[in-house]
């Protein structure tokens, strides 16, 4: 007798091939649901520390005394939403961060950047960006000094009009063979500037901390606020 003969009638129902199927599936999607709940936290803390690293680029130590995470609001700009991070010192907001984009010539270029109370530029710095390696990427400080161009820059230091690179009238430097990354860059830049100096107040305002309720008791036994 072949092996397929001596096998149990139940087996050779189509329903418990489908159940079988199903248990298998049922596992793997378990297994699945319990790795991401367990790696969970994980990649929470590293997308944390990552963006931690960036912010200190953009707003040293030595312009705050909280911890930036700790401290964002969201704004309004041309009807999206904007999240900032405010540096403070003594009591005092005296930077803040927020990220800015513009479509480069492969994709979208992200970009984060700091500004102090006074408006100038402290720093900016490439978060994600889809350029060409060799020529769109000197974007990136690691690879070109072009980007520390911005810092100390604001629109009472340089006229907008100015905000281009030089093949257009502006004041910045081009990448041969690359002119759209940097234009792009720019734009996004002046873009952040633009939304500060219309959203200063917001910016610049620490948020406020509701007041402690106090229970105080009287003579006869009753509490009242």
């Amino acid at each position: 007798m072949t092996k397929q003969a001596n096998e149990p009638a139940y087996k050779k129902r189509s329903a418990y091939h489908g159940t079988l199927l199903g248990g298998f599936a049922t596992l793997a999607a378990t297994l699945l649901m319990m790795g991401n709940i367990s790696t969970k936290d994980i990649i929470k803390q590293r997308v944390a520390e990552d963006l931690q690293a960036s912010l200190s680029q953009v707003i040293p130590d030595d312009l705050h005394d909280n911890n930036l995470l700790d401290n964002q609001i969201t704004i309004q700009h041309n009807n999206q939403p904007v999240i900032a991070y405010q540096g403070i010192k003594n009591k005092k907001i005296t930077a803040v961060a927020y990220s800015v984009s513009s479509q480069g010539y492969a994709g979208e270029i992200v970009l984060i950047m700091g500004v102090n109370a006074r408006g100038e530029i402290i720093a900016v710095r490439v978060l994600s960006h889809m350029e060409t390696p060799g020529l769109g990427d000197k974007i990136e400080a690691e690879k070109d000094n072009w980007i520390f161009s911005f810092d100390g820059l604001s629109f009472n230091k340089l006229a907008e009009d100015k905000w281009k690179v030089k093949k257009d009238g502006g004041e910045f430097e081009q990448f041969s063979g690359a002119t759209i990354t940097p234009r792009a860059a720019i734009k996004a830049i002046k873009e952040g500037l633009d939304m500060f100096n219309q959203q200063r107040q917001k910016l610049l305002s620490l948020k406020k901390t509701e007041p402690i309720k106090t229970v105080k008791s009287t003579s006869n036994g009753d509490a009242h606020e």
